[in-house]
């Protein structure tokens, strides 16, 4: 599917769950360390542990200076707090040495394969993070793939279904028109948790039910009139 019939997908996820907007807006280097507690939690819990995080150590460098098991309580809710705890001041680390403050406002204004290679080169960041700290916090056009989008997209069949979360971030990339890459990108998040759960997918809600290879090839009988909206 090229990008030109990518834009009906879109248009159908639109009109299910509306034009999605960022419900916060942070600075680069506050949305790194987000994206980094929010690595195999849930979304509550990564709150919880920023909020946390935040609350003891108001600023950056405080978490720097703090010794670790001291920043591993703060965001214990977060799950994983002694990998993430280091990783968050070794990331921290990294910045004060590379950019001489504890700031990565730098990154609004690099080229963008050279702030993706960046984010890429610090400890714990991988595509998934580079590029929610570009798309969200940046506003430039990086795609992030989730286990949600992963998922719809082998089972739509957008990607092979053995494609690995590295070639989908490839492929969507190429897809979807990068005007767009904010809204697919949470659409499809909505629509995981939503309809295509991954144990008990609610085909016949599904607003992309008529052209998904899953359900052709388990013959999912349609059971929403057409043009109804997903609540």
């Amino acid at each position: 599917m090229d990008e030109g019939r990518a834009r009906g997908p879109l248009d159908l996820l639109k009109k299910a769950f509306g034009r999605p907007r960022l419900e916060r807006r942070l600075a680069p280097l506050d949305e790194l360390i987000l994206t980094v507690l929010s690595q195999h939690t849930s979304d509550v819990n990564r709150d919880r542990a920023y909020e946390s995080l935040r609350a003891r150590y108001p600023r950056w460098e405080d978490v720097l200076r703090a010794r670790r098991v001291e920043v591993e309580g703060a965001i214990r809710a977060g799950g994983l707090a002694r990998t993430k705890s280091r990783v968050i001041q070794e990331i921290l680390r990294r910045v004060l040495e590379d950019q001489g403050r504890l700031d990565l406002e730098v990154l609004r204004t690099m080229p963008l394969a050279e702030a993706r290679a960046y984010l890429l080169g610090l400890r714990g960041v991988g595509e998934k993070t580079a590029c929610c700290v570009l798309l969200f916090a940046c506003g430039r056009p990086a795609f992030p793939v989730d286990t949600h989008i992963h998922r719809i997209a082998r089972r739509v069949g957008w990607v092979p279904p053995k494609a690995t979360p590295q070639r989908t971030h490839a492929i969507l990339a190429g897809l979807f028109p990068k005007a767009r890459y904010l809204e697919a990108h949470l659409n499809l998040i909505r629509l995981g948790r939503r309809v295509c759960g991954a144990r008990a997918p609610r085909c016949p809600a599904c607003p992309l039910r008529r052209q998904c290879r899953y359900v052709s090839r388990n013959r999912i009988r349609e059971a929403v009139p057409p043009g109804r909206t997903v609540s």
